[in-house]
Protein backbone atom coordinates (compact mmCIF):
# COMPACT_ATOMS: atom_id res chain seq x y z
CA UNK A 1 0.00 0.00 0.00
CA UNK A 2 1.17 3.77 -1.01
CA UNK A 3 1.02 5.97 1.91
CA UNK A 4 1.49 9.51 2.39
CA UNK A 5 2.18 11.22 5.47
CA UNK A 6 1.36 15.41 4.84
CA UNK A 7 1.38 18.06 6.79
CA UNK A 8 -1.40 20.28 6.96
CA UNK A 9 -0.69 24.22 5.00
CA UNK A 10 0.07 26.91 7.10
CA UNK A 11 -1.70 28.66 10.07
CA UNK A 12 -1.84 32.38 11.29
CA UNK A 13 0.08 31.10 13.80
CA UNK A 14 2.93 28.83 12.07
CA UNK A 15 3.48 31.63 10.24
CA UNK A 16 4.46 33.84 12.79
CA UNK A 17 6.75 30.39 14.53
CA UNK A 18 4.47 29.89 17.38
CA UNK A 19 4.02 26.63 18.99
CA UNK A 20 0.45 25.43 17.93
CA UNK A 21 -0.44 22.10 19.30
CA UNK A 22 -3.78 21.96 20.82
CA UNK A 23 -4.73 25.52 19.48
CA UNK A 24 -7.77 24.95 17.06
CA UNK A 25 -6.61 27.29 14.26
CA UNK A 26 -8.56 27.84 10.46
CA UNK A 27 -5.63 27.88 8.01
CA UNK A 28 -4.32 31.12 6.87
CA UNK A 29 -6.05 32.80 4.14
CA UNK A 30 -2.84 33.93 2.32
CA UNK A 31 -1.93 29.93 2.59
CA UNK A 32 -4.84 29.11 1.32
CA UNK A 33 -5.01 31.54 -1.70
CA UNK A 34 -1.78 30.91 -2.74
CA UNK A 35 -2.69 27.05 -2.78
CA UNK A 36 -5.35 28.10 -5.13
CA UNK A 37 -2.83 30.68 -7.34
CA UNK A 38 -1.02 27.57 -7.58
CA UNK A 39 -3.38 24.66 -8.73
CA UNK A 40 -4.71 27.02 -11.17
CA UNK A 41 -1.85 27.84 -12.80
CA UNK A 42 -1.05 23.96 -12.91
CA UNK A 43 -4.29 23.06 -14.42
CA UNK A 44 -3.24 25.82 -17.34
CA UNK A 45 -5.06 29.01 -16.48
CA UNK A 46 -3.23 32.39 -17.32
CA UNK A 47 -2.00 33.11 -13.90
CA UNK A 48 1.74 32.43 -13.17
CA UNK A 49 2.93 29.80 -10.59
CA UNK A 50 3.80 31.63 -7.26
CA UNK A 51 7.56 31.54 -6.85
CA UNK A 52 7.57 31.72 -3.45
CA UNK A 53 4.91 28.93 -2.69
CA UNK A 54 6.59 25.88 -4.35
CA UNK A 55 3.82 23.16 -3.28
CA UNK A 56 4.62 19.13 -4.03
CA UNK A 57 2.09 17.48 -6.57
CA UNK A 58 -0.25 15.66 -4.22
CA UNK A 59 -1.49 11.77 -5.47
CA UNK A 60 -4.80 10.29 -5.85
CA UNK A 61 -5.23 8.31 -3.09
CA UNK A 62 -8.15 5.89 -2.28
CA UNK A 63 -8.79 7.00 1.62
CA UNK A 64 -8.07 9.94 3.56
CA UNK A 65 -7.47 10.49 7.11
CA UNK A 66 -6.82 13.44 9.07
CA UNK A 67 -6.43 14.72 12.41
CA UNK A 68 -9.22 15.85 14.07
CA UNK A 69 -8.51 19.51 14.01
CA UNK A 70 -9.59 22.22 11.43
CA UNK A 71 -5.95 22.76 9.68
CA UNK A 72 -5.70 19.35 8.45
CA UNK A 73 -9.28 18.87 7.54
CA UNK A 74 -9.57 22.15 5.87
CA UNK A 75 -6.00 21.09 4.22
CA UNK A 76 -7.49 18.01 3.21
CA UNK A 77 -10.54 19.57 1.33
CA UNK A 78 -8.45 21.51 -0.60
CA UNK A 79 -6.19 18.97 -1.41
CA UNK A 80 -9.26 16.59 -2.37
CA UNK A 81 -12.39 18.18 -2.73
CA UNK A 82 -15.45 16.84 -2.34
CA UNK A 83 -13.69 13.37 -0.98
CA UNK A 84 -14.74 11.34 2.42
CA UNK A 85 -11.86 12.30 5.00
CA UNK A 86 -11.66 10.08 8.10
CA UNK A 87 -10.61 11.73 11.48
CA UNK A 88 -8.64 9.69 13.94
CA UNK A 89 -8.40 11.96 17.43
CA UNK A 90 -5.01 10.13 18.36
CA UNK A 91 -3.14 11.82 15.52
CA UNK A 92 -3.69 15.15 16.70
CA UNK A 93 -0.82 17.56 17.37
CA UNK A 94 1.50 17.57 20.92
CA UNK A 95 -0.25 20.03 23.63
CA UNK A 96 2.18 22.25 24.37
CA UNK A 97 0.61 23.61 27.28
CA UNK A 98 1.83 27.00 28.45
CA UNK A 99 4.19 27.23 25.48
CA UNK A 100 0.97 27.44 23.24
CA UNK A 101 0.95 30.33 21.29
CA UNK A 102 4.37 31.33 22.48
CA UNK A 103 7.49 31.52 20.59
CA UNK A 104 11.13 30.77 20.73
CA UNK A 105 12.25 34.36 21.41
CA UNK A 106 9.18 34.81 23.77
CA UNK A 107 10.10 31.47 25.51
CA UNK A 108 14.35 31.45 25.33
CA UNK A 109 15.25 32.96 28.34
CA UNK A 110 12.85 31.21 30.99
CA UNK A 111 14.58 28.25 32.56
CA UNK A 112 11.75 25.06 31.81
CA UNK A 113 12.09 26.13 28.44
CA UNK A 114 15.94 26.22 28.36
CA UNK A 115 15.54 22.34 30.40
CA UNK A 116 13.09 21.32 27.49
CA UNK A 117 15.32 22.97 25.02
CA UNK A 118 18.57 20.83 26.68
CA UNK A 119 16.60 17.39 26.80
CA UNK A 120 16.01 17.35 23.39
CA UNK A 121 12.36 17.93 23.55
CA UNK A 122 11.80 14.95 26.00
CA UNK A 123 10.96 16.49 29.05
CA UNK A 124 7.27 17.44 29.68
CA UNK A 125 5.65 21.03 28.19
CA UNK A 126 5.03 23.09 31.45
CA UNK A 127 0.83 22.01 32.18
CA UNK A 128 1.29 20.23 28.63
CA UNK A 129 1.46 17.09 27.42
CA UNK A 130 4.32 14.37 28.22
CA UNK A 131 6.38 13.31 24.92
CA UNK A 132 6.51 10.05 24.96
CA UNK A 133 2.88 9.60 25.54
CA UNK A 134 2.39 12.26 22.81
CA UNK A 135 4.60 10.01 20.30
CA UNK A 136 2.90 6.42 21.87
CA UNK A 137 -0.87 7.41 20.72
CA UNK A 138 0.77 8.80 16.87
CA UNK A 139 2.31 5.59 16.27
CA UNK A 140 -0.21 3.58 18.44
CA UNK A 141 -2.99 5.00 16.01
CA UNK A 142 -0.78 4.95 12.46
CA UNK A 143 -0.27 1.20 13.23
CA UNK A 144 -3.77 0.44 13.93
CA UNK A 145 -5.25 2.64 10.82
CA UNK A 146 -2.41 1.37 8.40
CA UNK A 147 -3.06 -2.42 9.64
CA UNK A 148 -7.14 -1.63 8.83
CA UNK A 149 -6.18 -0.12 5.86
CA UNK A 150 -4.10 -3.15 4.37
CA UNK A 151 -6.92 -5.58 5.69
CA UNK A 152 -9.33 -3.96 3.90
CA UNK A 153 -7.00 -4.14 0.41
CA UNK A 154 -6.59 -0.23 0.31
CA UNK A 155 -3.86 0.32 -2.51
CA UNK A 156 -3.07 4.21 -1.26
CA UNK A 157 -3.74 6.46 1.63
CA UNK A 158 -3.28 9.27 2.68
CA UNK A 159 -2.47 10.92 6.31
CA UNK A 160 -2.88 15.09 6.82
CA UNK A 161 -1.61 15.76 9.93
CA UNK A 162 0.54 17.73 11.97
CA UNK A 163 4.63 17.90 11.86
CA UNK A 164 5.07 16.21 15.59
CA UNK A 165 2.73 13.59 14.43
CA UNK A 166 4.39 12.59 11.01
CA UNK A 167 7.87 13.10 13.08
CA UNK A 168 6.57 10.41 15.92
CA UNK A 169 5.21 8.03 13.69
CA UNK A 170 8.40 7.85 11.30
CA UNK A 171 10.55 7.89 13.98
CA UNK A 172 9.48 4.51 15.19
CA UNK A 173 7.99 3.16 11.89
CA UNK A 174 10.20 3.95 9.44
CA UNK A 175 13.24 1.66 7.81
CA UNK A 176 16.16 2.07 9.55
CA UNK A 177 17.08 4.22 12.93
CA UNK A 178 16.49 7.82 12.91
CA UNK A 179 16.15 10.69 14.93
CA UNK A 180 12.81 12.09 16.01
CA UNK A 181 14.10 15.39 14.37
CA UNK A 182 15.45 13.82 11.29
CA UNK A 183 11.73 13.59 10.06
CA UNK A 184 10.27 17.37 9.82
CA UNK A 185 8.40 18.30 7.10
CA UNK A 186 7.20 21.91 6.15
CA UNK A 187 4.02 22.78 6.32
CA UNK A 188 2.18 21.41 3.03
CA UNK A 189 4.95 19.15 2.92
CA UNK A 190 5.52 15.36 3.86
CA UNK A 191 6.63 11.95 3.07
CA UNK A 192 5.97 8.93 0.78
CA UNK A 193 5.93 5.24 1.84
CA UNK A 194 5.04 1.66 1.38
CA UNK A 195 3.62 -0.80 3.54
CA UNK A 196 3.44 -4.62 3.08
CA UNK A 197 0.37 -6.67 4.18
CA UNK A 198 2.51 -9.70 4.98
CA UNK A 199 4.72 -7.95 6.83
CA UNK A 200 2.10 -6.04 9.20
CA UNK A 201 0.34 -9.21 9.70
CA UNK A 202 3.19 -11.18 11.22
CA UNK A 203 3.94 -7.78 13.41
CA UNK A 204 6.36 -6.68 11.68
CA UNK A 205 5.30 -2.91 11.35
CA UNK A 206 7.87 -0.79 9.06
CA UNK A 207 6.97 2.03 5.99
CA UNK A 208 9.37 1.52 3.68
CA UNK A 209 10.87 3.60 0.24
CA UNK A 210 10.58 6.78 2.43
CA UNK A 211 10.74 9.31 0.06
CA UNK A 212 10.08 12.96 0.76
CA UNK A 213 6.78 14.33 -0.89
CA UNK A 214 7.69 15.73 -4.42
CA UNK A 215 7.11 14.52 -8.16
CA UNK A 216 9.62 12.32 -8.18
CA UNK A 217 8.65 10.54 -5.45
CA UNK A 218 4.83 10.26 -6.33
CA UNK A 219 5.73 9.17 -9.75
CA UNK A 220 8.21 6.01 -8.34
CA UNK A 221 4.98 4.96 -5.38
CA UNK A 222 2.57 4.96 -8.76
CA UNK A 223 4.09 2.40 -10.39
Amino acid sequence: MKIFLIRHLPTPGNEKRQYIGRTDEDLSQAAVERFRRQRKAEAGHPANPDPAYSRPVYPQVERIITSPLKRCIQTAELIWPGREIMTEPMLRECDFGLYEGKTYEELKNEPEYVRWMESGGMTAFPEGEDQAAFRGRCVSAARRWIGRLLDEGTQSAAFVVHGGTIMAVLEQLAEGAHDFYRWQAENGGGYAARAEREEWNSGVCVLRELHRLDQRSCRNLSR
